[in-house]
């Protein structure tokens, strides 16, 4: 479903990820073993949903058509906003980033699905999703330890990543706030030596 979404996106002149022009904005601070980068993060608005199902894939397809949807007009005023890269999961509870969302909690179940919002756009004039499922939300400047892979992604693969960012991060001695989550950047034909994944965590400044 994902992929036959994403052909008719690219019929009709969509940008996805992989060609977009922006990303949120980061500076490297470090880099540690086995290449896990330590990222200073712009804030950034996200726009989110959760999905109630064990199954991260199910729940990254059903909650992309929404998300979808959504910056390609179903808001308020209809306006078409610009798709950046990447598109992030997270255990639906486990917020990327510390702030509060603009309307509901998330869910304690199941997975929250994330697309960044490009930086033009403020809390005030952000277009409000008309799907009442959509919430937005601001995440602050923030320092993120990262670890970047290629390669075909799946539950086993993050959770392998995970564990390695973990034991990194421990290994320099910094504090993760909060729980990891993923970054995908590339639609799903590319092939997987050319997909950018990662893995990240939020960590305390020092």
């Amino acid at each position: 479903m994902t992929r036959i979404l994403c052909l008719v996106l690219v019929a009709l002149g969509v940008s996805f990820p992989v060609m977009a022009t922006e990303q949120p904005a980061y500076s490297v601070v470090q880099t540690l073993d086995n290449e896990v980068e330590l990222r200073d993060y712009a804030p950034m608005i996200l726009a989110e949903i959760d999905i109630d199902t064990t199954d991260p894939k199910r729940a990254n397809d059903d909650a992309f058509g929404v998300l979808a949807k959504y910056i390609f007009g179903g808001n308020q005023p209809k306006e078409r906003i610009g798709m950046t890269a990447p598109v992030q999961q997270s255990q639906a509870g486990e917020q990327i980033g510390m702030t509060s969302p603009v309307g509901r909690a998330p869910s304690v179940s199941g997975y929250t699905t994330s697309f960044v919002m490009p930086a033009r756009y403020t809390i005030a004039n952000l277009p409000a999703p008309l799907d009442p499922r959509i919430r937005i939300r601001e995440v602050p400047a923030q320092r993120i330890a990262v670890i970047r892979f290629s390669g075909r992604a799946n539950a086993a693969r993050f959770a392998e990543e995970r564990e390695a960012l973990l034991r990194e991060v421990a290994t320099a001695n910094l504090q993760p706030l909060g729980e990891p989550w993923t970054a995908q950047y590339n639609p799903p034909w590319t092939p997987g030596f050319m997909r950018r994944n990662e893995v990240l965590v939020v960590v305390e400044a020092q």
